[in-house]
């Protein structure tokens, strides 16, 4: 049993020095990818980081950002720069599906990676900076901010050995170009149709990394998705300008209804959050603090109307205060920076609705008949508890208790009579008569 034992280790030991972990012709190597799609901005460039550092400790094969991306902030662009040029693991861009593009900041990314490939079908190219956050610039600040663009795209295209003459074009003249063209100009490394076209031409190639050069062994590598975790999804999607206007929006309407009614706690609350979620996405949007403070006039106007009578006037300057803060508050070059008309006019539209019926209803309330205390007794119907003579004092029976009660006019006894008068524990009273 013993020598059994021996035997089948010695077996184990052998079979695992002849035959190969894996058959012939089969990678054990693994590709990180990953998807990125939409503006380039904070958390972005945290999720980029991340997957990079993510790729590096897995000991991957590679890193792929797929891009589709239509620009982006400067910050968050020299953020995912510095760490692909830092990477321990070889990065590729991936300009794709058929449709996508790398613009702006997107072009930057792109020369950045190790490898660059783009679909068909697809575009690279308009990177002139623009102001976020509606920034006036006058022509020496634009061509001061143009050069050291220029300067930073041509440094990264030498470190890259790609056509910088065509990168500087990008920046100063926006000019765009296909796949095929960028393929053609040294723009890019290759093109490929789809995810496993890319990375079977990435087998082989070489690449320069900050620990040395490395040949990427891809064929048969197995393709690890990177996905943006719950946190990161929330974070970017409110960085969206519209879905940041539209927190904003709720906020104030939270807590307009809160200050207007205290004590009903949770529209105050989901305002706070909304309002505490929107200023982040703010941070990362570079607003016009012009657009922010009519907006924040527009609220004082509305809360003023509710406790003072302007007949309007207050109600009316806060919404042309709200359309004009609105208008201004993402006043960018950028498309993808600025907010959708069919986003404001639903937002004003629906703030206004609010604040007026507010104000209805309020005066609403203030007009009603009180019904408690002594001003609810006016208009009550009681019956007499017996003679009242005119002038004199008597007895009425009214809302289930007697009262002394004094009339202008002679009242018998059981007739059906209508305060008009509280004085003290005293009631006015007359005839009720019968309705004409």
């Amino acid at each position: 049993m013993k020598n059994r034992k021996w035997f089948l280790a010695l077996l184990l030991l052998v079979s695992s020095i002849i035959i190969p972990p894996y058959p012939a012709g089969v990678s054990a190597a693994e590709v990180y990818y990953a998807n990125v799609e939409g503006v380039i901005n904070p958390v972005v460039a945290e999720f980029i980081r991340d997957s990079i550092d993510r790729s590096a400790a897995a000991r991957a094969e590679a890193f792929v950002i797929q891009l589709d991306t239509p620009g982006g902030l400067d910050l968050s662009m020299r953020d995912i720069v510095k760490h692909i040029f830092s990477s321990d693991v070889p990065v590729v861009v991936y300009v794709a599906p058929s449709g996508s593009r790398a613009a702006s900041a997107g072009v930057f990314i792109t020369y950045a990676s190790n490898i660059a490939a783009m679909a068909p079908g697809t575009n690279i190219g308009s990177a002139h900076p623009v102001a976020m956050g509606g920034e006036k610039m006058d022509e020496t600040m634009m061509k001061k901010v143009e050069n050291d663009a220029v300067a930073y795209i041509k440094s990264i295209a030498a470190k890259r050995k790609r056509n910088a003459d065509w990168a500087e074009k990008a920046v100063r003249e926006s000019v765009n170009i296909t796949a095929e063209e960028a393929l053609r100009l040294n723009v890019i490394n290759l093109t490929a149709e789809n995810r496993d076209d890319l990375i079977k031409k990435l087998d082989g190639r070489k690449v320069e990394l900050a620990a040395g050069d490395k040949v990427l062994n891809t064929k048969g590598a197995k393709v690890v998705e990177v996905e943006m975790n719950m946190r990161a999804r929330v974070l970017n999607a409110i960085s969206n300008p519209n879905v940041a206007y539209i927190l904003m929006m709720i906020g104030i309407l939270g807590l307009f209804f809160e200050l207007s009614n205290p004590g009903v706690v949770l529209p105050g609350v989901i305002g706070a959050i909304c309002l505490v979620l929107a200023f982040y996405a703010f941070q990362t949007l570079s607003v016009n603090y012009a657009g922010l403070l009519l907006i924040a006039l527009a609220v004082i106007f509305f809360i003023v109307e509710v406790k003072v009578v302007s007949y309007g006037l207050l109600t009316l300057a806060g919404i042309v205060s709200l359309v004009l803060g609105s208008l201004m508050l993402f006043n960018s070059p950028a498309p993808f920076m600025r907010l959708s008309v069919w986003v404001i006019l639903p937002a004003v539209v629906l703030m206004a609705a609010f604040v007026v019926g507010a104000m209805y209803y309020a005066v609403v309330f203030h007009r009603r008949k009180p019904v408690s205390g002594s001003e609810g007794l006016v208009g009550e119907v009681g019956r007499a508890a017996g003679d009242i003579k005119a002038g004199a004092e008597g007895k009425v029976f009214v809302d289930g208790e007697y009262w002394n009660a004094v009339s202008d006019e002679d009242i018998k006894d059981g007739e059906r009579v209508t305060v008009s008068e509280v004085r003290g524990l005293h009631l006015k009273v007359s005839k009720k008569r019968p309705p004409e």
